[in-house]
């Protein structure tokens, strides 16, 4: 039982350390949100696989890898309107649901697909406020 375990446990450690390497040569910020775990694991259809996804193992090699390769780490809070927000003229748009992919800022006319708008906001290099 105890190899079985060990295998699984060097399965997870291997999955994550290969996205988490190509992520960090070649990029130089990367980006992550940070979810609340702990209230995803309140639901009982999700807690197994939440806990099995291993994200703060998937934080943890991100960070120590940056620091590695002299890359830098931008957590966005939870709580950030990154996909509300026109990256163009910071205007808050409104919640949308994720089926929602492209939309158009009713203060600005600008057109954002929702991921790339939410990368926007949340890069150090993007439309900050001054």
């Amino acid at each position: 039982m105890a190899r079985a375990q060990e295998k699984v446990v060097h399965q997870r450690l291997d999955f994550l350390h290969k996205p988490s390497t190509k992520y960090i040569r070649e990029n130089q910020t990367v980006a992550l949100e940070n979810p609340n775990v702990s209230g995803m694991l309140k639901n009982r259809r999700l807690a197994k696989n939440i806990s099995d996804a291993g994200w703060r193992m998937f934080k943890t090699l991100l960070e120590y890898k940056a620091d590695r390769y002299g890359r830098e780490i931008v957590v966005i809070g939870r709580w950030e309107s990154t996909s509300q927000r026109c990256s163009s003229c910071r205007h808050l748009d409104g919640k949308k649901s994720l089926a929602i992919r492209r939309w158009t800022c009713s203060a600005c006319g600008a057109e954002h697909d929702h991921d790339i708008n939410a990368a926007k906001i949340s890069s150090p290099w993007g439309t900050r406020r001054g």
